[in-house]
């Protein structure tokens, strides 16, 4: 997995070629509205934090800069004057990104604001467990049984994903999110992501392959994504809590509700711009879809968002 994503010809590393938004669909991509979201959950902590004179905003796994880029869009002047933007990515810096964007191959230490991962966790690269040994793959997929689970890999599955038959070892993603989660000084860390939670893991694993807009086999050939669905409970740090995106965005100002029809007679343009607005919400907030995705909110020294509704505390 490390090699098929970040290898010399890795998915993610390669020059050229459209990026990751050429063979999937991630909410980034969806709809501005997603990046209007995180500016005002950018808002809601640069308020938290007394409104400093430098607000850090830390994109982590930032594919081609379009997140930054519409969250720079969406905050008003005064706040985004304020604003250092971090894009966190292990491949080259596009042309033409605004020259606001710091590309950094991780993210810095003791910022103060916001550190947003969205899509990051799942393509931390894993081992895959079965019947308490590694599986193996081949290059072209192929797999295999391997040795017997090392006692840290072997202890991670019996506290966060018992019973034994195929499993996908969450122990790097928590690593990796702690280190990330970190190097924040004060502010509020975000995951969002493809997951699951303890009381219902897929007993058969969720690792796949995506490649032009459809599901293929998990190749590690460099040719396509190889994904996993994220643990993000036990990603989980002190104070964190975890919600559907449908929930997150709902509490930033994000509804698919259709404009009222009387609008339609009195401004036409209006209603087809509040009708387009209304489908793109809908997207987002869709619990068969992307809406599903859960939301890992984690404080560094500030009080957690109130949340209207949480589907747990981690």
């Amino acid at each position: 997995m490390e090699a098929a994503l970040y290898g010399p010809d890795g998915f993610y590393v390669r020059p050229g070629g459209p990026g990751p938004a050429g063979h999937f669909r991630t909410s980034v991509h969806a709809s501005p509205l997603y990046a209007a979201a995180v500016a005002r959950l950018l808002h809601r902590v640069d308020a938290e934090l007394g409104h400093p004179a430098e607000l850090d905003l830390v994109d982590v796994g930032a594919g081609r800069g379009e997140l930054l880029v519409g969250v720079l869009a969406a905050l008003d002047p005064g706040t985004a004057a304020r604003v250092r933007p971090y894009a966190v990515e292990r491949a080259e810096r596009p042309a033409g990104l605004d020259p606001r964007i710091r590309w950094v191959a991780a993210p810095p230490e003791g910022t103060t604001g916001l550190l947003f991962a969205n899509e990051w966790l799942d393509n931390v690269p894993l081992e895959v467990a079965e019947d308490g040994r590694y599986v193996l793959v081949a290059p072209d997929g192929t797999e295999s049984a391997g040795g017997p689970l090392e006692a840290a890999d072997r202890a991670w599955l019996e506290e966060w994903w018992p019973g034994g038959g195929r499993a996908e070892i969450g122990r790097a993603r928590d690593e990796a999110w702690a280190a990330a989660a970190g190097t924040l000084a004060r502010g509020l860390a975000v995951a969002v992501d493809y997951a699951h939670t303890r009381g219902a893991r897929p007993p058969y694993g969720t690792l796949t392959g995506f490649r032009g807009g459809r599901e293929v086999p998990p190749a590690p050939d460099g040719s396509c994504d190889v994904t996993a669905h994220v643990a993000l409970d036990s990603c989980a740090g002190p104070g964190a809590v975890l919600l559907t995106q449908r929930e997150a965005l709902a509490a930033l100002g994000v509804s698919g509700a259709r404009p009222p029809l009387a609008l339609a007679s009195t401004d036409p343009l209006a209603y087809v711009r509040a009708l387009s607005s209304a489908g793109e919400a809908a997207e987002l907030t869709d619990r068969a879809g992307l809406g599903a995705f859960i939301w890992l909110v984690q404080p560094a020294g500030i009080p957690a968002p109130a949340w209207p509704v949480a589907a747990g505390r981690a």
